[in-house]
């Protein structure tokens, strides 16, 4: 081989080396910044300054040799910087190793102590046992590096490599035993990587003068850098697979926890539709409930008071033609009657009120005709009734619910809104029923609370529409009137003559 190729070889060699050591260094501190399925982050960051250090170190070498080979002399600068470099990637290669083999009790300020007085120890060392003057750099920083290697690099590397295997150790389950093979290799790489390290420059010192690269070179007939290049590209292959492995077993985890997610939500969605139909179920029970209380008192008071208010009535009329024409009781006997009258007035709408006989009788649209005749006559308010599609009757409950919404409707509107005018519009389809309460009035604005507490109001509006399923918006703006739409849904049709017919079967 001549010496260009040789040369050639020995930089390919350097720059195979370092380029491995260096992407290791970023594959583990991309891998600290992430969750800790490989290791803790504060574990993975010396082993990830080690690799980078160290593959600028072996970089660095590539133009040390280039001078040398060009005859120039070395920058002093940079024969330092490469020894910083070489010692500060081993003594991190140590703390790596350090940090995992530790007791989980030992304090992280220890650890500091430890590597402080590492660094010390090895710079006594250096000083107190090199032959040359710190005014040859190049000798010196050879013997430095000589001494990095015996003292930092051979322990540092049989670490990690213990290290890479206490870690492979704990991974037991059947998925992580690809994660753990490769961890194994990668600390097999460190262990021979170790003993590489014995192989140094040729020096006057023990066992440097015996045990060193031309020995190496002579066995096997190749530069000890390439076995460390090689070596270098096993660690890096294997801790690149071992992220490829946790990256896989995290995307895994992230899968489960999303699909966790997803059902939680599901269950959560479930349940909120439950309660949903119980709150459903609910107000359509009080609906219910609130419209038989409705008719039994409109019943009692029909059926026992107005008849005891008109038997009072018959009495006072029998005691007036009883009275002489000019007694003084005749004109306290017709104010007794006039006030029976106006009573008996009152308990008819109030009966009326409760629950009108229509409403039963002859459906909802008669209701709601009866209801605007009734209030034009009281309240002067004028309202059109509009039907679209065909007329049926309904459930009695869809009947009431439509009923009271569009009796609380009127109510506001000869109330508030301040218009002597106002429209309802009824259209029928096949499965629900839609009503429409217009008016031009002054109008309100919707979101504001208070609009949504007098008495049932607005509230009680919604909460009947929705006991049925059904749904109700309200638009309005102020100085824009009202609108107001309630859908029910109505999949079935009524039968008052079926429903009279259970009515005497019970």
């Amino acid at each position: 081989m001549s010496g260009t190729e040789y040369q050639i070889g020995i930089v390919a060699v350097y720059f195979i080396y370092g380029l491995a050591f260096f992407s290791m260094g970023l594959a583990m501190a991309l891998e600290a910044g992430r969750s800790p399925l490989l290791a803790e982050a504060r574990i993975l960051r010396p082993l990830a300054v080690f690799g980078i250090l160290h593959g600028i170190h072996e970089w660095l070498e590539i133009f040390l040799l280039e001078t040398l080979w060009l005859g120039l002399p070395y920058p002093p600068l940079l024969l330092w910087m490469r020894i910083g470099l070489l010692v500060f990637s081993f003594v991190s290669l140590v703390a790596y190793g350090v940090q995992v083999l530790k007791p989980p009790q030992r304090l992280a300020a220890l650890d500091a102590a430890v590597g402080l007085i590492l660094i010390i120890g090895y710079t006594g060392v250096v000083f107190l046992s090199c032959p040359y003057s710190q005014s040859d750099p190049f000798h010196f920083t050879q013997h430095a590096d000589v001494l990095a290697r015996y003292f930092l690099a051979v322990p540092g590397a049989i670490l990690a490599a213990l290290a890479l295997h206490r870690q492979a150790q704990t991974r037991t389950s059947e998925y992580r035993k690809k994660l753990a093979g490769s961890l194994n290799w990668a600390a097999f790489g460190f262990l021979v990587y170790g003993l590489t390290q014995l192989f140094v420059s040729k020096l006057d010192i023990f066992p440097a003068r015996f045990l060193n690269g031309h020995l190496f070179l002579e066995l096997f007939g190749l530069p000890v850098q390439a076995l460390r290049a090689v070596l270098a590209l096993v660690i890096m292959i294997n801790l690149n697979r071992a992220t490829h492995f946790v990256e896989r077993e995290r995307q895994l985890q992230l899968l489960t926890a999303q699909t966790e997610r997803m059902n939680a939500l599901k269950r959560v969605q479930d349940e909120m539709e439950n309660r949903e139909k119980m709150r459903q179920e609910l107000l359509r029970h009080i609906v219910t409930v609130q419209e038989e209380e409705r008719t039994k008192i409109a019943r009692e008071l029909h059926d026992e008071t107005a008849q005891t208010l008109t038997a009072f009535s018959l009495n006072l009329a029998s005691i007036e033609t009883l009275l002489p024409e000019n007694s003084p009781g005749i004109a306290l006997v017709k104010r007794l009657r006039s006030l029976a009258k106006k009573m008996s007035q009152g308990l008819y709408r109030m009966v009326h009120d409760l629950r009108p006989a229509q409403l039963d009788d002859l459906g909802l649209i008669p209701a709601i005709q009866y209801l605007i005749d009734e209030g034009q006559a009281h309240t002067g308010l004028k309202v059109d009734l509009s039907t679209e599609g065909s007329r049926q009757r309904m459930d009695p409950l869809v009947e009431t619910v439509l009923f009271r919404v569009t009796q609380e409707a009127l109510t506001n509107v000869s109330r508030h809104a301040q218009v002597d005018q106002a429209s309802i519009h009824l259209r029928f389809s096949e499965d629900r029923v839609k009503l429409t309460i217009q008016d031009r009035g002054m109008g309100f604005d919707v979101d504001d609370e208070g609009n949504q507490g007098k008495g049932l109001g607005l509230v009680g509006m919604r909460e009947r529409t929705e006991s049925l399923g059904g749904t109700l918006q309200i638009k309005s703006n102020p100085g824009s009137g009202t609108i107001i739409e309630a859908t029910i849904p109505c999949n079935r049709k009524y039968n008052p003559i079926q429903t009279e017919e259970e009515d005497s079967e019970i």
